[in-house]
């Protein structure tokens, strides 16, 4: 394998600075035009775009590409990809808006499927690609719905790619939504290699231009944080020539914005008769299917699984001792399906034919396996079939939680029966290594990062109680001392304490509610509250950032000020902002009427003070983000604090009144000579100075002095030659690395993947983050091989061949 760019990215490092170094990278999975590059999961949603694209010229289509959606978990840095290569993808036709929330989006690129119907279209088609997480794919359902029936565009086509979380690593319920995809008419795919979601991505849009309807693309959360070398190019995709013809004619879909009847109804006709038939001919038309292992009638067995579940069955078939080799001698048939709605019925009854027993492998849902039991069920001699439950109505596989190799093992093993290779006390003893007691792992709980406004802001008085909703705030749930309840939908913040009101004592309620969910629909919330007429205080903390996805701003963001001409508009007449610095605001700033401006300090007594206000209140709390402050400060973007903060041990009594009033993790305890003391870890402090307000004479403040310093030009050092080369250098190997999130576990992992890929080695690595940005435990697989594998990107119990541990814990 040669790496595209090598031989240009080495000359970079070597002349110049590791930023320029860091974006030619980046600037390479873009540019290459076709080739073997390494990227990660969403970056590889954006090169679908770019081959797409690169495809069509060469077949003589002007197309260009809008990309929109909504951020969160697992796809939150899909708009931050973008802009990292953003001047590439522009000249490549593709565009970016940032969206308010998803159905907006999605509505918006409904648009970009009439664009080509108008008199002054620039284009021969438009690409439309929608990305959000579950959560979005449910409120957009209404948008995405009307859209489908409107049509797609011949020469464009529309892509879903939907962010699944089924582990619940960084969502409030966990998710799966092929369902509601097929109830939406949106045929779905399911990649589960960085591979596979480049080169299904292409067959979407393909799809797509072909039927009429959107696409959709499932996308895990072990592939958008994986990270992979794949091969790239506009070649890749060789899509049948044959086209779905209706009445000997080529089939072309309708496209119309006139969705009201009679035009309704022609559209739905359509709709069931052409458009979901020439779907399925697509289907059947194109290598979307592979099938491994028995070929002939010895095949006895088969097991059919999609996307991620597929690599995870072949690592646990390995530790069951059958390798894919294994397969055919075995009598074991694979059915790997890249569609998962609506399946391939003609390649489902050729891989089943001689098969006596069939076992469908899927997560949460038992969709696919319904539509194996259906198209198989007119055969004559049709296998059984036993998904999460086996013939005799025994557990197979659970309803909850993902799939790892680890847990796919019992349910494999009952299955295969004697075709298993390895003994049961191997398998057991395997298994023991991946179960530790519960007991036995401490567990690393997500918290604010230090100096961050929620250490203060989501704090209310005695005796209060403050609702909980969708942001960063959310890990004051995780924090008894702060008195918060409950969680609800992004949005749907205030709206429980509504319909809880009427029928209990207390008849006052605190909710804290984020800035980036107020422009995405908090707004209504607070609209719902103030025609309800429930006494609530809304506690807007406005950090200026959309923190746990990366630290953007969010769509439409609003100044201080004009949210609270905006409030005043909507009815609210109790407003106050309680600021960091009072005095940051312009002189001529327009206020709302009646709006005081308060010392953060004074919290406590505002909040005191709004509870006792009739009706609809509003609390801004202005501090910016502390992470995007630390960034900033890094960058040149402002300016480093002058003052520092230590302790004085000999004074600290060690009575922690400066972490009650700070709640923050940069304080810590050490045993001196005389007793258990308080220090603050200066590398982490984010000089927030909250810590001051203790009750405590033992803090000491630093100033440091304005000192000029002389611009050098930068030192360019030279790589040495004559280095020894160490005794033994491992070829392949894996890797695990284990952390806490802001100790840079991830970008090890990174620089290790960078650096085996341009070594020409094979990578498949998986970072997998914690809720928060600091404090969350985080953890990042790499395997590295001479040659592709078949397996998971996660390192299984017991396989690592090395540990990086950033953390004790």
């Amino acid at each position: 394998m040669e790496p595209a760019g090598i031989s240009s990215l080495a000359s970079i490092n070597r002349a110049t600075k590791d930023e320029v170094a860091r974006q030619a990278l980046i600037n390479l999975r873009f540019q290459t035009e076709s080739g073997t590059i390494a990227l990660s999961g969403t970056d590889a949603i954006l090169r679908i775009l770019v081959d797409q694209i690169s495809s069509d010229r060469a077949n003589g289509l002007s197309t260009a590409a809008l990309l929109t959606g909504y951020r969160g978990s697992p796809l939150g840095g899909v708009d931050l990809a973008y802009q990292k290569a953003r001047e590439q993808l522009v000249n490549n036709g593709i565009h970016f808006l940032n969206s308010v929330n998803e159905d907006l989006a999605a509505t918006t690129i409904w648009g970009t499927q009439l664009s080509t119907t108008m008199n002054d279209a620039l284009f021969d088609g438009v690409m439309g690609m929608w990305y959000g997480k579950a959560p979005g794919l449910d409120r957009s359902g209404d948008a995405i719905r009307h859209a489908n029936l409107s049509g797609t565009d011949p020469n464009g086509g529309v892509l879903c790619v939907v962010g699944d979380d089924p582990e619940c690593k960084s969502s409030t319920i966990p998710s799966a939504t092929e369902s509601a995809l097929a109830d939406l008419a949106v045929p779905v795919l399911y990649p589960g290699s960085i591979q596979e979601v480049i080169d299904y991505g292409r067959y979407g849009y393909a799809l797509s231009r072909a039927s009429g309807l959107w696409c959709g693309l499932k996308i895990v959360t072990d592939m958008a944080d994986a990270y992979a070398s794949a091969d790239v190019g506009n070649h890749r995709i060789e899509i049948s020539p044959s086209q779905f013809e209706v009445n000997g004619q080529p089939f072309i879909q309708t496209r119309s914005n006139s969705l009201l009847p009679p035009e309704s109804h022609m559209l739905e006709e359509e709709f069931h008769r052409y458009r979901k038939p020439a779907a399925e001919w697509f289907i059947a038309e194109n290598p979307l299917h592979q099938n491994f292992g028995a070929t002939d009638s010895s095949a006895e067995l088969g097991i059919v699984v999609a996307g991620k579940g597929f690599y995870d069955v072949m690592e646990a078939l390995s530790t069951l001792g059958i390798e894919e080799t294994d397969l055919a001698k075995a009598g074991i048939r694979i059915h790997k399906p890249a569609v998962i709605w609506p399946i391939d019925k003609g390649a489902l009854k050729d891989f089943a034919k001689g098969v006596t027993k069939i076992f469908v492998m899927e997560e949460k849902l038992d969709q696919l396996a319904s539509q194996v039991k259906s198209a198989l069920y007119p055969m004559s001699n049709r296998p059984l079939v036993v998904g999460r439950f086996d013939e005799n109505g025994n557990a197979l596989l659970p309803s909850w939680t993902t799939f790892t190799a680890e847990s796919l093992i019992p349910s494999l093993r009952a299955f295969l029966g004697e075709k298993v290779r390895v003994s049961a006390e191997h398998i057991s003893q395997y298994l023991s290594l991946s179960q530790p007691a519960e007991s036995e792992l401490p567990r690393r709980i997500p918290y604010y990062c230090s100096g961050c406004p929620h250490n203060r802001s989501t704090a209310v008085p005695e005796g209060s109680i403050a609702g909980g909703g969708i942001g960063c705030h959310t890990m004051s749930l995780f924090m008894p001392h702060r008195h918060a309840e409950g969680i609800t939908h992004m949005g749907g913040e205030g709206s429980q304490w509504i319909g809880a009101s009427k029928f209990v004592e207390s008849k006052h309620r605190f909710q804290n509610l984020g800035d980036g969910t107020f422009m995405h629909s908090g707004s209504l919330a607070i609209r719902q509250a103030l025609a309800s007429d429930v006494d609530i205080t809304f506690k807007l903390l406005y950090n200026d950032a959309v923190a746990m996805t990366g630290g953007q701003t969010a769509a439409g963001n609003l100044s201080v000020p004009e949210i609270t001409q905006l409030l005043y508009a909507e009815g609210v007449r109790e407003i106050v902002v309680v600021a960091d610095d009072v005095y940051k605001y312009p002189r001529k700033a327009k206020w709302a009427p009646d709006v005081m401006v308060r010392e953060r300090s004074q919290l406590d007594e505002v909040q005191r003070e709004l509870r006792k206000v009739p009706g609809v209140s509003v609390l801004i709390y202005d501090q910016a983000c502390a992470a995007e402050t630390r960034r900033k400060r890094k960058r040149g973007q402002l300016a480093q604090p002058k003052e520092r903060v230590a302790v004085n041990e000999a004074i600290c009594e060690g009575c922690g009144d400066c972490s009650n009033v700070s709640n923050c993790l940069s304080l810590f305890t050490v045993d001196t000579p005389l007793g258990e003391k308080i220090q603050i870890h200066q590398d982490s402090c984010n000089v927030d100075l909250t810590c001051m307000e203790g009750n405590c004479p033992s803090f000491v403040t630093v100033v440091a002095k304005d000192r000029k310093r002389l611009r050098k030009p930068p030192v360019i050092r030279k790589l040495e030659t004559n280095i020894d080369e160490p005794e033994f250098i491992p070829t392949e190997g894996q890797v695990m690395a284990v952390g806490i999130g802001g100790t840079g576990v991830l970008t090890v992992n990174q620089i290790l993947a960078t650096a085996a890929f341009l070594d020409g080695k094979f990578v498949s690595a998986l970072d997998q983050t914690g809720i928060s940005q600091k404090a969350g435990t985080v953890s990042s697989h790499l395997k590295v091989s001479m040659t592709p594998h078949i397996n998971s990107n996660r390192i299984g119990a017991g396989q690592a061949d090395a540990m990086l541990m950033f953390d004790i814990v």
